[in-house]
């Protein structure tokens, strides 16, 4: 059985910083708007799509234990349960 290198709270907040330092310039764009993105913490890889289980099987396809922080582009949340997703400005 294989075991995380990073914990929960350490992949979110390498996820974060990459999405906000590196990669959100790049993607958050009018097509990608809503769009799913799963980002390997370790490498900065990251795939955009639809699916947060395909874009994450993408990542996995390519390192099998990925560390991985997933992300709606131009929201808040990933899903919201009980609420609604709040558009984030850019």
């Amino acid at each position: 059985m294989s075991y995380p290198k990073l914990s929960g709270e350490e992949i979110t907040k390498r996820g974060r910083e990459l999405y906000e330092n590196s990669i959100r310039s790049q993607v958050e764009l009018t097509q990608n708007i809503g769009k799913i993105i799963s980002i390997n913490v370790e490498t900065g890889e990251y795939e955009i799509g639809d699916d947060l289980i395909i874009t994450s099987r993408k990542l996995q396809s390519k390192q099998a234990d990925a560390p991985i922080w997933a992300g709606r582009i131009g929201y808040n949340a990933v899903y919201a349960v009980g609420g609604t997703l709040i558009r984030t400005a850019w």
